[in-house]
């Protein structure tokens, strides 16, 4: 008898080779398949009679096969498979692309069911690659059929028949998370009818209540786990800092900070205060002095007599900071050391000894910092720099190498407010809403692909003036499941080499390639030693590069509005005005709307909002670039009010049963959904 834990090949009908298919989409066990939801629904159950199907319908038609089909190939790589399709009142041609084998499977005489979109007038109708079955089948038509994301090797059938099997066969083993009391409180359905229709649904209606339900389920345990992660964090405790005179740092900085700035170190210095260890997100648009916050912090640790280690997400940006850091920190007596992976032993040795005895007070360098030979003498502030790049568990890693260090958490992706708290939860939150004075203002024009020659134009103007530019791709290479028309980061810039700009130096970088030779390709742009680096998104958190003064996006469209904020926060970083110029051919009217967004404004926080209104968090965090459990099925910007209601009866349990004692299950999987999610609650 299966489990919710058995591995997906020991179900009926799946086997080995789906299996391994299967876990290129994060299938590994049962839970994983009948948690595995569509991304979309197709209602095919209309029917029509040939005569009655309208040009541009797309609809169900029950028809017989005339004639033996017909196969041609047309050219490489095109075979075309012809058929004519018969019922009382009327005929059907039809084609099938690139699929041989339907000519022998599909035969005259027998009845079949087409699902597609008629095209034609009143007497010539025709459908193109429709989905076909055996009449009466009922599988793949006559329902709302789920649409699941898939990978090369599984096809929306096979997928499917293998969430069927995964739900006959956990049918009567499903534990409720959500107690019972709750559950009727709430007026939700039972979790089982929950889990059938929201991969099955026999109608919109019986969709929209088992939807809600999971919604709910969702919230509810995310706000349970990030109660007790705050209640357990609230109730450590550890020595008190004395409040430190930060004037002399103020006076050393060649510029004024922000108000903001000002505010988000008032709530360090309270916190180091308290007794308690803090744990504060401090968040801020791209270029909004983050880092400087960060540094006065750093300051403050040192003068209490404890170290402070900055971790960034690459050699490269830690490299940056230490460059930009450690004259200021070592010009207020804060001795600094960098230690990255890529350093070379003796020095790596010097640093760690310097660590080891507390002569350095402060280190900045990447995930080396937690490494097993790393020892510090008495960390006590952790900082991470774009906390999205880091797993929750590096952060818990680096803070285990102290006495309950405090930390402090940098995000340059601006989330709206409301979304800040829902999703740092376990963190007090600190906004940089200010940009400091200086800050170049990029200017943002959204064109289409036509524009391209200008845009080349424009480039090489900018070059010539002595500027570089990046150019950024959706994607990386060609992939089964993706449509094959997008620009491959390396083919776009040996086209851009060979036959746009012969006499420049174009380079390419992507999230494919190893991290040295990333960082290498990086360094060289850094240092002007190339003039155009074509790139997919891995520069959104990139090095700073001053002289860059140019970023054009090919298909616009394809990124949320913050990623596109991001990547337009990699230009206007030095002394020369900057621009930034998005290419898409998408004429959709909500594709317009939004990147018009990005040509009215550059407030990330107003941004976001946007992005949040017309996307929905799914795309606008990207690939769970928040480290907490990523949410399958609730819209935090849709579904607002069942987030009020599942945090309220989130907090009624835990007042009832702070520690859950009545509700294993739901102990149990909000265990399982932070671990998951690379936190614990341990």
């Amino acid at each position: 008898m299966p489990d919710l834990t058995t591995n997906v090949r020991y179900i009926k009908g799946i086997g080995e080779q789906r299996a391994k298919s299967l876990q290129k989409l994060g299938i590994y066990t049962l839970r994983d398949l009948i948690s595995y939801f569509p991304r979309a629904y197709d209602d095919r159950r209309t029917f029509r009679k040939i005569k009655d199907l309208q040009d541009g319908e797309t609809a169900c038609v029950e028809a017989m096969v005339a004639a033996a089909p017909t196969l041609s190939r047309v050219r490489k790589g095109l075979e075309l498979v012809k058929l004519r399709a018969v019922d009382e009142t009327g005929a059907l041609d039809i084609t099938f692309f690139n699929q041989a084998y339907l000519k022998d499977n599909l035969r005259a005489g027998e009845t079949y069911t087409f699902f597609g979109k008629a095209e034609g007038a009143l007497t010539r109708k025709s459908m193109a690659n429709p989905i076909v079955e055996r009449e009466g089948s009922r599988l793949m038509t006559g329902r709302i059929m789920p649409i699941y994301p898939l990978t090369a090797g599984i096809s929306q059938l096979m997928l499917v028949k293998a969430v069927e099997q995964g739900l006959a066969a956990c049918r009567d083993l499903l534990p409720d998370p959500i107690p019972d009391g709750v559950r009727m409180e709430h007026q939700l359905c039972r979790i089982g009818y929950a889990y059938e229709q929201i991969h099955f649904p026999r109608s919109e209606e019986e969709l929209a209540i088992a939807r809600r339900r999971l919604v709910f389920e969702e919230l509810f345990l995310l706000a349970l786990g990030l109660k007790r992660l705050r209640s357990r964090r609230e109730g450590l405790t550890c020595a008190a800092w004395a409040h430190t005179d930060l004037s002399d740092f103020y006076a050393r900085l060649p510029f004024s900070l922000t108000g903001a700035q000002r505010r988000a170190i008032g709530d360090i210095l309270r916190d180091v205060a308290s007794g308690r260890p803090m744990n504060r997100l401090v968040q801020g648009d791209v270029g909004s002095g983050k880092t400087m916050v960060a540094a006065a912090a750093m300051v403050c640790a040192a003068r209490n007599g404890r170290q402070a280690a900055m971790m960034a997400p690459t050699e490269l940006l830690a490299e940056q900071h230490y460059r930009g850091l450690a004259p200021l920190l070592e010009s207020l007596g804060v001795t600094c050391v960098l230690l990255t992976g890529g350093m070379g032993v003796k020095k790596r040795r010097e640093a760690l000894a310097k660590l080891a005895s507390g002569e350095a007070q402060t280190v900045i360098g990447t995930h080396a910092l937690i490494s097993a030979d790393v020892v510090y003498q008495d960390l006590g502030l952790v900082v991470t720099d774009e906390q999205h790049r880091f797993g929750v568990g590096q952060r818990s890693a680096l803070t285990a190498k102290g006495e309950s260090p405090h930390l402090l958490v940098m995000s340059a992706t601006p989330i709206p407010r409301t979304l800040a708290l829902i999703i740092y939860g376990d963190l007090d939150v600190s906004i940089i809403d200010e940009l400091p004075p200086g800050r170049q203002k990029i200017d943002t024009f959204a064109v289409p692909g036509s524009y391209h020659q200008r845009v080349y134009n424009f480039l090489r103007k900018e070059i010539a003036a002595g500027r570089q530019a990046y150019i950024i791709c959706s994607m990386v290479e060609e992939n089964d499941a993706i449509p094959d028309d997008r620009k491959a980061a390396t083919e776009y810039a040996a086209m851009l080499q060979t036959q746009v700009f012969p006499d420049l130096r174009v380079a390419c970088v992507h999230g494919r390639m190893k991290s040295k030779e990333k960082d290498r390709v990086m360094a060289a742009f850094a240092n002007r030693e190339t003039d155009i680096l074509v790139s997919t998104t891995v520069v959104e958190v990139g090095v700073d590069v001053p002289n860059a003064t140019v970023m054009v996006v090919e298909d616009a469209d394809r990124f949320g509005l913050s990623q596109l904020h991001q990547l337009r926060g990699r230009v206007g970083r030095g002394q020369y005005k900057s621009y930034c110029i998005l290419i898409s051919d998408n004429r959709a009217e909500e594709t317009r709307a939004r990147l018009k967004v990005m040509t009215k404004t550059a407030d990330g926080f107003r941004i976001a909002e946007e992005d949040l209104r017309l996307r929905g968090p799914g795309d606008f965090f990207g690939q769970r670039q928040h480290g907490l459990p990523a949410l399958k099925v609730a819209d935090l910007s849709c579904d607002v009010a069942l987030l009020k209601e599942a945090q309220t009866a989130a907090e009624r349990l835990l007042e009832r049963d702070p520690e859950l004692k009545d509700a294993p299950v739901t102990a149990q999987r909000i265990e399982l959904l932070f671990t998951a999610g690379g936190d614990t609650l341990n």
